[in-house]
């Protein structure tokens, strides 16, 4: 007996121009960007071993401490998911960058 209660699958649109896209049908594609904060480990000089390394770290737990959860790690990784339809995703793919 079908009550009319069960929730429909959200819509899938395109989140360049929110065209409706339709799974199964090849008209969209689904596309990760993760980016990661630059991981090439810092130049240490002579001057740095001089340095109180305890007062540094209690200076940067202390800023730590001041943000999020969310703002910590949007500092060293980002990541997003988009679905573009495949007029979009083309365009995207040509300047990812858009016009810059």
């Amino acid at each position: 007996m079908d009550t009319g209660s069960e929730s429909q699958p959200r819509p899938l649109i395109c989140d360049r121009c929110a065209k409706a896209v339709h799974p199964g049908q090849a008209d969209f594609f689904a596309i990760r960007v993760e980016a990661f904060a630059d991981p090439t480990p810092p130049e240490i000089t002579e001057d740095d071993l001089q340095r109180d390394h305890r007062r540094e770290i209690e200076k940067l737990i202390a800023a730590m401490q001041r943000l999020s959860e969310q703002q910590a790690m949007d500092q060293v990784y980002r990541r997003r998911n988009l679905i573009l339809c495949n007029g979009c995703c083309d365009e995207w793919m040509q300047r990812p960058l858009g016009d810059a």
